[in-house]
């Protein structure tokens, strides 16, 4: 891989002083996504991208590829370290083989049960500062925090609260998921997602944690698991917007402060649209009177938040940085009351 692929073309990069000038205008700077052309998380981060050129006032536009353009899925952090991209937009999880920490932030499974508490966590909780101190030492800097929401929960029998997960059989990925899903008295199977519609519907397995509702809802999966958990009370992805520390320490502070800005906003669109969506299907379900679309209480998604807390320690016990996420992360969910 060498450097001279992050040239587009007709674009050259102008020099950076070492007194930090800013960075040359009219720039162009290739970001990779971990999502598929076609994919609706891809097309909205389409529209983040194309809106950077007019909100820099024609400083810097951003051309974004979709997912294994350049290099796999995995490999973006060194791309960007090396030069090769200058940014990435993609789920944190992917990098917790090269440190637990990135896994534990991720996706801290029952942690939140709405995009802005995350969110708030991220601006007001030391989450955007943690994700520096782990991206920093890499080359990267971290622009902000985006998510596609809360994935749903496909079941083919009622599940009311956590007492009701005891011996269920479900489709969990490995990792941290599975792991909180057994510690909650379930028995987590790791299957495909290609599987997962006809493990249910042969019975092999009768609930599965898989994607959002209207996705659930798309792929056919409420015909034979018609009773789906809406909101979900499980996992939601931390998707970071992050780009090369020394093109980001080249930009001008207005440039920072728009591109920061801009990322929040698209945030906040995604989710918007996205729940947009589910709503749609959870009422075209319900008005269908063959699905029960059940909302677990407060009280059941906090049972479930503390077992998953259990797991979140052993995690945390494996690196210097996943004990700082776990110190951070649990005494903001303590201190606003998500936590006891």
């Amino acid at each position: 891989m060498t450097k001279n692929i992050r040239i587009l073309s007709g674009v050259v990069f102008a020099a950076v002083t070492a007194a930090g000038s800013a960075w040359a205008a009219d720039t162009t700077l290739k970001f990779q996504s971990s999502d598929p052309a076609g994919n609706p998380n891809f097309e909205l981060q389409q529209g983040w991208a194309n809106s950077i050129e007019e909100k820099t006032g024609g400083k810097i536009a951003i051309e974004l590829l979709p997912v294994t353009s350049i290099v796999a899925h995995n490999e973006t952090q060194d791309a960007i370290s090396a030069g090769i991209l200058d940014g990435h937009i993609t789920d944190t999880s992917y990098f917790a083989g090269r440190d637990p920490a990135f896994g534990l932030i991720a996706n801290p499974v029952g942690a939140w049960s709405d995009p802005q508490e995350m969110f708030d966590f991220m601006n007001n909780g030391g989450g955007n500062e943690l994700m520096n101190e782990l991206l920093n030492p890499y080359g990267l800097q971290f622009i902000g925090a985006t998510t596609p929401g809360l994935e749903a929960f496909v079941s083919k029998v009622e599940l009311n609260g956590v007492d009701d997960l005891q011996g269920l059989k479900m489709r969990a990925p490995e990792g941290l998921v599975q792991n909180v899903f057994a510690a909650a008295g379930a028995s987590p199977v790791n299957l495909p997602g290609s599987e997962v519609f006809t493990s249910l519907d042969k019975g092999v397995i009768d609930a599965a944690d898989y994607s959002v509702f209207s996705t659930n809802a798309a792929q056919g999966m409420h015909d034979v698991a018609p009773f789906p958990i809406y909101p979900g009370f499980h996992s939601m992805p931390l998707v970071e917007v992050s780009i090369n520390k020394s093109v980001w320490d080249g930009l001008d502070a207005e440039t920072q402060a728009v591109l920061s800005e801009s990322v929040q906003e698209f945030a906040q669109s995604q989710v918007a649209a996205l729940a947009e969506r589910d709503l749609a299907a959870v009422e075209e379900a319900k008005n269908g009177g063959e699905v029960t679309v059940i909302d677990w209480s407060a009280e059941e998604r906090a049972k479930f938040r503390e077992i998953a807390a259990s797991q979140w320690i052993e995690i945390a016990g494996k690196s210097d940085n996943a004990q700082r996420v776990y110190d951070v992360l649990s005494e903001y969910l303590k201190s606003n009351g998500l936590m006891e």
